[in-house]
């Protein structure tokens, strides 16, 4: 009963941590459950049929044996056979204490363990089956004369990581499970002991104790993670930080237009170490001012804190002081809304638009068109921070250059006015002489 909570509750999204608190277990024992099985259900998590006990029931039969009732006055108490509450009580009872002693989990347990059919996978009897398809997931490439190429060699496999990142990856030609469990049909077409579906493969890669694949044969795969991750939960990131009074639909119809000017948007530029780089974008002139984002004091000379502050330069503390600097020396008129995506980064937004006057709203998950100036711009700055690179090897002065650079381009978009002129002009109209222009 309890794994199969926990078992339903990831299939909703939640990560590992809170499906083992909600069921009553410690997180370090839902941890090994997700492991050991690969991230899929190793039980039905269909309810158990009335011919069973459940786990209520072996409650209440751990609470009156505790209290001294017989075995008769259990089973009337829960409708059930005599038999049935003996049998209970001598198969599924602890003993590690040296004599019997009936706990509902351990019980549960018991019956679990007992309830299973083990049976040999495919892939572990059938010999020729597992070769086929172990020859052709870890991508082994053969000459036309049957030579193998040996291939660019690649990390080894640490097999703890859902997802490696920027790491060197096994043969990119080798085939996907779909592939093999389709292809096999093609190569053997009278031989029916070689079939085998795809859901088959990733099981023999995933779930431990199989001992069908080489373990390490998951660094073949496209994703190359390690577990399975449930589709919901790569939908229900954590973003506390976006409330219903800052989502894309509240924002003022006049930021739509691009009538008022004012309205910005902004995003980050991601970069290797956790460098990165602040974007920011008015929609009406299309000027941009870049953000400098140094690493903080003590970034890679002390180990991580976990739960602790960032210091790659974009955590919610650092950015809000990054922004805050550089949005206050704006006009206030000129610093009405800022549209950004789901980023964590922003999380103080609060604190920010306290700061600024600058109201935030957040875009909608996976929207980019709905910053389309900042997505537009952030493809013509990479021409001076390409991906892939250290983007804290930039100073200020650095940025500010850039800024001028791409603000000085007459843009087909306004006229063939260059985004400082408009912008210019947006400050005249404002009236304030004493205000300087960003250019």
């Amino acid at each position: 009963m309890v794994q199969r909570q926990f078992w339903r509750l990831i299939a909703t999204g939640v990560t590992t941590v809170e499906a083992s608190l909600a069921v009553g277990v410690s997180w370090p024992v839902g941890t090994r459950w997700f492991r050991h099985a690969g991230g899929m259900p190793p039980i039905s998590l269909a309810e158990p049929t009335g011919r069973y006990l459940t786990f209520e029931e072996r409650e209440e039969i751990a609470i009156l044996r505790a209290k001294g009732a017989g075995v008769r006055q259990i089973a009337r108490t829960l409708h059930r056979d005599p038999s049935t509450i003996s049998r209970e009580l001598r198969r599924n009872a602890a003993t590690r204490g040296g004599r019997p002693e009936y706990r509902a989990t351990v019980a549960q347990w018991k019956a679990q363990q007992a309830a299973k059919r083990p049976k040999a996978a495919k892939l572990v009897t059938n010999e020729h089956l597992r070769d086929y398809v172990q020859e052709r997931l870890d991508g082994t490439v053969r000459r036309g004369d049957g030579t193998v190429v040996a291939g660019p060699a690649a990390a080894g496999w640490q097999g703890r990581k859902m997802k490696p990142h920027r790491a060197d990856r096994r043969w990119a030609t080798s085939w996907s499970p779909q592939q093999i469990s389709n292809r096999i049909r093609l190569d053997f077409p009278e031989d029916e002991s070689m079939r085998i579906s795809h859901e088959a493969i990733y099981q023999a890669l995933f779930i431990q104790g199989r001992g069908a694949l080489k373990r390490e044969l998951v660094a073949c795969l496209r994703t190359g993670r390690a577990l399975r991750e449930p589709r919901a939960r790569t939908r229900n990131k954590p973003q506390g930080h976006v409330t219903a009074d800052v989502v894309l639909s509240q924002r003022p119809a006049e930021a739509a237009d691009r009538a008022v000017p004012g309205h910005w948007e902004g995003d980050l530029i991601i970069g290797t170490g956790r460098s990165a780089i602040g974007t920011l974008v008015e929609r009406s002139s299309r000027c941009t001012l870049l953000v400098h984002l140094p690493r903080m004091e003590g970034w890679s000379e002390r180990p991580a804190v976990k739960n602790g502050p960032s210091l790659g330069g974009y955590g919610a503390l650092a950015m809000n002081a990054a922004l805050t600097a550089s949005m206050t020396r704006l006009p206030e008129q000129l610093r009405a809304t800022l549209t950004w995506d789901r980023g964590k980064e922003l999380s103080g937004h609060a604190q920010f638009a306290l700061d600024t006057g600058t109201k935030v709203f957040f875009a909608d998950p996976h929207s980019p068109w709905q910053r389309p100036t900042n997505e537009n711009t952030n493809g013509l700055l990479r021409q001076y921070f390409p991906k892939g690179t250290d983007l804290s090897r930039w100073s200020a002065d650095d940025l500010e250059a850039v800024a001028l650079t791409i603000n000085g381009r007459p843009r087909k978009v306004l006229g063939w006015k260059t985004p400082v002129e408009v912008f210019a002009e947006q400050l005249l109209s404002l009236q304030q002489p004493g205000v300087a222009s960003t250019s």
